[in-house]
């Protein structure tokens, strides 16, 4: 049985307890003629994946629309028919709110089935997009709740993506992951439940994408890469609802990374694809030179080096457009150099080592936040092992490991040991006391 996190979700936004919900079922069912005896053990059972029988669940979503003043489905105490999902068109902006805040709530409970969801593939991890991509849009977001959100509460979301951006640029998604979603569950979830108008709404939805993208971004840092993905579809869906083609792109954009990591070449050029499709003139010179250069890597995966090269110099062609200030707060990440370090891994694919080796250190010498310099550093080094300068991948590994002092982070753990492993494989002087020095960032437990 997996737990019933819809139906935790929903009691604590009611604010019933286990015992008070067991009474007003019995009550409810008394009006019916039914002679109920629930306890609190009985919700206990309920909100482990037990279903209730008869007409409970019925009563259930009586008693509970009556709390909230707002009709209650099945569906969103997850008592729907059993083995029967509600496809995802026919969940309504509201449900899936629910389930959204439902996620969180379990998320930040560090329940077992939550972190440990398995990435979905095939139509169920393609369905999200093309949702996203084609109609139809929302055409009213506005809803009546208890509190009545205000500029003032998106101006403070917005403030939020931006602190723990710079956090998890600093101390790694690990860190990170916690706060973030402790953030969600105490400010945003409130604020999405409340009462505005479409036009607040519309503006509600995207700064709570932005975060809600954040702790994809997190979860995808700390391994969880079904808790990312699942997120990542949660921060698409709030893109639909907000009407800002851009934010979705973004958000396909960070897809697209996870199925590079994944091995999903061809699943990354088409989501790819799809956003500079989708987007189209909403979509910005710096977030466009990205997924250019994320195909490009994806092609040279799979050996299509013509399709890669001219991905590269579309890349390069947008970069040359960025405008510093004309950019939505969500592309700041793609900061001078940050094309650089793709065309190098997707050159190295090809087998370019020189042309590799110049983009390498053209990154490196542009400055760039803590996180992604460790980054640079990586593909640096092992560029220069493949030329067999391995004196000087030592150096570039040693900046490395110095400048990933203090993170926490799953991915550049994974850079971490990809580049001591190449370094003990090539031998060179000054390779072991790198080797060490790796070592000693790696036996601090995350």
């Amino acid at each position: 049985m997996q737990p019933n996190t819809l139906l935790d979700a929903i009691l604590d936004e009611a604010g019933i307890s286990h015992a008070g919900l067991a009474a007003h079922v019995n009550q409810a069912g008394k009006a019916r003629g039914l002679s109920l005896r629930y306890e609190h053990t009985a919700v206990a059972r309920w909100l482990k994946g037990q279903r209730p029988r008869g007409q409970v669940p019925d009563l259930i979503c009586e008693v509970l629309a009556a709390r909230l003043q707002r009709p209650v489905t099945l569906d969103d105490i997850g008592l729907g028919v059993p083995g029967r999902p509600a496809p995802p068109h026919a969940v309504t902006l509201n449900g899936f709110v629910e389930r959204a805040t439902a996620l969180w709530r379990s998320d930040e409970q560090q329940r077992a089935h939550t972190l440990g969801a398995p990435t979905v593939t095939g139509t169920p991890a393609v369905m999200p997009v093309w949702e996203w991509e084609n109609p139809p849009e929302d055409t009213d977001v506005s809803r009546g709740g208890r509190h009545a959100v205000s500029m003032c509460d998106i101006t403070m979301l917005r403030a939020a993506r931006s602190h723990y951006e710079q956090m998890y640029r600093k101390a790694g998604g690990v860190a990170t992951r916690t706060r973030i979603v402790g953030f969600l569950n105490a400010e945003a979830a409130p604020l999405l439940r409340g009462s505005y108008t479409d036009a607040t709404g519309r503006q509600l939805h995207r700064a709570t994408g932005g975060l809600v993208a954040v702790a994809g971004i997190c979860a995808y840092d700390s391994d969880a890469h079904g808790l990312a993905q699942r997120y990542f579809h949660q921060a698409l869906r709030l893109a639909k609802a907000s009407g800002d083609r851009g934010l979705g792109a973004y958000v396909i954009a960070l897809l697209v990374n996870q199925s590079l990591f994944m091995c999903e070449y061809r699943q990354a050029v088409a989501f790819a694809e799809a956003a500079l499709r989708a987007a189209g003139r909403h979509i910005t010179p710096a977030l466009a030179s990205d997924l250019y250069a994320m195909q490009a890597k994806a092609y040279a995966r799979f050996g299509d080096g013509s399709s890669a090269l001219s991905c590269i110099r579309r890349a390069e062609a947008a970069a040359e457009r960025i405008r510093r200030g004309h950019e939505p707060d969500e592309t700041g990440y793609v900061q001078p150099g940050l094309v650089n370090v793709q065309v190098a891994e997707a050159l190295l694919s090809l087998g370019d080592i020189s042309a590799a080796q110049e983009h390498a250190a053209a990154a490196v010498d542009t400055p760039a936040h803590d996180r992604g310099r460790v980054h640079r550093l990586a593909i640096l080094s092992q560029v220069e092992l493949r030329q067999g300068n391995a004196d000087r991948a030592v150096v570039t590994a040693v900046q490395m490991a110095e400048q990933a002092r203090g993170m926490e982070s799953q991915r550049l753990r994974d850079r971490l040991r990809t580049v001591r492993e190449h370094l003990v494989r090539s031998g060179g002087a000054g390779t072991q006391e790198a080797a060490e020095l790796i070592d000693g960032a790696l036996r601090v437990p995350l």
